[in-house]
């Protein structure tokens, strides 16, 4: 069966989205790994669906490339456009996904900005780590230098270790530069360093701002881009928080399921 997708990418982080609203396809584990497949399908850092859904705007769910299941902060922001640029959803809209409600806002720039739901977990290692869970699982480490190690290597090194190993862990590394950030990402279910990983910089962005007190907006640069998150903080919780950057339409195709 032909079924349309769609490429788009936000900060590097790359997508394929496949609508589902006007038909009943059924996506198996396998389908999903030769899609995401960078040498024997498409190729992307993962793969959404989008549904129609009674009480909001869409349902997207969202695959990692080993058919895994998780929130991305990245792909939701890619979603929302796609539902956009389609005129199924206006310049604001709220839709369901992997681990709840969001909140969006499109701006006459295709600037996307997703609220993210207040850390489900959220624990200061005391070691400048911390592991926050914003919808995916996040271990975050400021250093003074993010590119002087290994960095496959290290990162491998934490996510594959006996306390993560069952479940997997996004690593993040992150370097304080003034009041802003440069980090860089080794996504489970890829297992390799991506260009960005908004549930990451949102993680990153809150455990700073826990550790200056006084800040509730943060510009965070990554390899592929630059994203800002803004929040507001009491102690170690946290409230109103949302990820914004860029996002674009990159192709569009048929594939054979």
């Amino acid at each position: 069966m032909l079924v349309n997708f769609y490429k788009y990418q936000g900060t590097g982080n790359d997508f394929v989205i496949i609508d589902l609203r006007s038909n009943n396809i059924q996506l198996s584990e396998e389908n999903i790994k030769t899609i995401c497949n960078r040498k024997f399908g498409i190729g992307s850092d993962g793969l959404m669906t989008i549904e129609d859904h009674n009480d909001y705007d869409f349902e997207m769910k969202f695959f990692n490339p080993d058919g895994s299941n998780s929130f991305c902060g990245n792909g939701s922001r890619c979603a929302v456009l796609y539902s956009f640029h389609h005129g199924f959803i206006q310049r604001q809209c709220s839709f369901l996904t992997n681990d709840g409600v969001h909140e969006a806002t499109v701006n006459k720039d295709e600037i996307v900005s997703v609220s993210i739901r207040s850390p489900q977990e959220f624990n200061d290692l005391k070691n400048d780590s911390f592991e926050i869970n914003t919808g995916s699982p996040h271990y975050i480490q400021f250093m003074s230098d993010i590119n002087q190690l290994d960095f496959l290597s290290y990162c491998k090194s934490i996510r594959n270790n006996k306390k993560y190993k069952k479940n997997g862990i996004n690593v993040n590394l992150v370097k304080e530069r003034n009041s802003n950030l440069i980090m860089r990402t080794f996504e489970r279910g890829v297992e390799n360093e991506t260009l960005s990983c908004g549930s990451g910089v949102t993680a990153a962005a809150l455990a700073f701002g826990y550790r200056k007190t006084n800040i509730n907006k943060v510009h965070v640069h990554t390899p592929g881009g630059e994203l800002t998150v803004e929040f507001k903080m009491n102690k170690s919780t946290f409230s109103e928080i949302y990820l914004s950057g860029p996002s674009c339409f990159v192709f569009k195709g048929e594939l054979n399921i």
